[in-house]
């Protein structure tokens, strides 16, 4: 069923409807197959550029939408829904411009921004290592720095878009142990001593790679440097409430297709002379489906405004991406029993939608993340 959003602007309601077009055009007819084959759709992502769909929280001096993220998120859902792989990929890419634009100088974000939003690169966001998950401060990946810039050595882990990317947001050390000693520096594709891991075997999202990125004596510029030495993990953390939106987003989509899906099946379905639909043990099922993607929505739109009004908005992010993740986990489950027999085969897209959500659950910080954030945020102390 087609959502119908509460949008601000008239401008909103436009992109909306422009990304409905491009799903049923560009998307719908290619995701079976690439996912089946494990495809890469870049030329996708350049379709998304081209449109102004990839810079949309973005400046409009630097080839960005100046749209607010309450807007840019709902996209984010409507591509989810459509495919994963491509939702998913506009939130990473978003998070890697996030640092430039919200850290970088001025030169920076004049020089580089245009491209990064524009369409004509596509980012990924270097954080995680093979040892260094949910403790990213303990990541040990090293820049050096000498008098001509810097020298990378180091291995990051799960990187979505590695070996796609035109650049790598990459958090390194430059300094000592711990939180204070990371940095934030930005890496082109194509340098000698960057290399690719083979893109790991999923159970889902096999369209997106996922792989690990190594770093071999790296020589980049000083340039490279975005924000201050010993910047990176304020810079990562704060990337991350944003990014851990995008998620929310994407997990609401995902549901929300999945519920399509079962909804469409139940509504056509007849077992004892009567629609499946008509039958409480479905209909219930397919209500509280219903509402638990509303109240999903309405939260992950909450934790937006507060973002687009300046206000502190991390406790709320982390709250909706626990919250919709582990409800988008539930409603494709309970997707694929209304279709029984049928949802678990590949004809019907849900098996595919429940093998995709249970990583929403795990990136951009497990759920069991999201519960520290939250429970630290409730002490007396914190809230004063």
């Amino acid at each position: 069923m087609t959502v119908e959003r509460a949008l601000p602007t008239p401008e909103a309601h436009d992109l909306i409807d422009l990304t409905r077009d491009l799903i049923a055009k560009e998307v719908a007819p290619r995701v079976a197959g690439d996912e089946s084959a494990g495809r890469f759709p870049r030329e996708v992502f350049t379709t998304l550029g081209a449109t102004g769909l990839l810079g949309l929280p973005y400046p409009s001096e630097y080839g960005g939408a100046d749209q607010p993220y309450e807007v840019y998120l709902q996209v984010v859902e409507e591509l989810a829904a459509g495919w994963l792989a491509v939702g998913l990929g506009l939130s990473v890419h978003t998070l890697s411009c996030f640092p430039v634009a919200a850290f970088g100088s001025d030169e920076q974000r004049a020089e580089l921004l245009p491209d990064m939003v524009g369409g004509e690169l596509l980012g990924a966001y270097c954080l995680s290592e093979p040892a260094s998950g949910s403790d990213a401060a303990a990541l040990t990946t090293r820049a050096v720095a000498g008098p001509d810039g810097y020298t990378v050595d180091g291995v990051k882990a799960w990187i979505t878009h590695g070996g796609v990317a035109d650049f790598y947001m990459l958090m390194a050390r430059t300094g000592d142990k711990g939180a204070r000693g990371i940095s934030c520096l930005r890496v082109p594709s194509g340098l000698e001593g960057l290399t690719y891991g083979v893109p790991e075997h999923k159970m889902g999202m096999r369209s997106s790679p996922t792989t690990q990125v190594r770093f071999d004596s790296v020589r980049l510029p000083q340039s490279a440097l975005v924000g201050a030495e010993g910047e990176g993990f304020r810079i990562a953390m704060a990337a991350l409430d944003g990014g851990r939106l995008g998620i929310a987003a994407c997990a609401v989509g995902v549901a929300q297709a999945a519920f399509d899906a079962a909804v469409a099946y139940a509504g056509e379905r007849r077992q004892f002379g009567s629609r499946i639909i008509d039958f409480q043990g479905i209909g219930f099922m397919l209500a509280d489906m219903a509402t638990q993607i509303a109240a999903a929505r309405a939260l992950y739109l909450e934790a937006a405004r507060l973002r687009d009004a300046g206000r502190p908005y991390g406790t709320k992010a982390a709250m909706a991406k626990l919250f919709a993740t582990d409800m988008c986990m539930k409603v494709t489950t309970d997707a694929v029993q209304v279709l029984g027999g049928y949802g678990y085969v590949e004809d019907f897209p849900v098996e595919r939608y429940m093998r995709e959500a249970k990583v929403l659950q795990i990136v951009e910080g497990t759920n069991q993340i999201q519960r520290l954030v939250i429970s630290r945020a409730l002490t007396p102390e914190s809230r004063r």
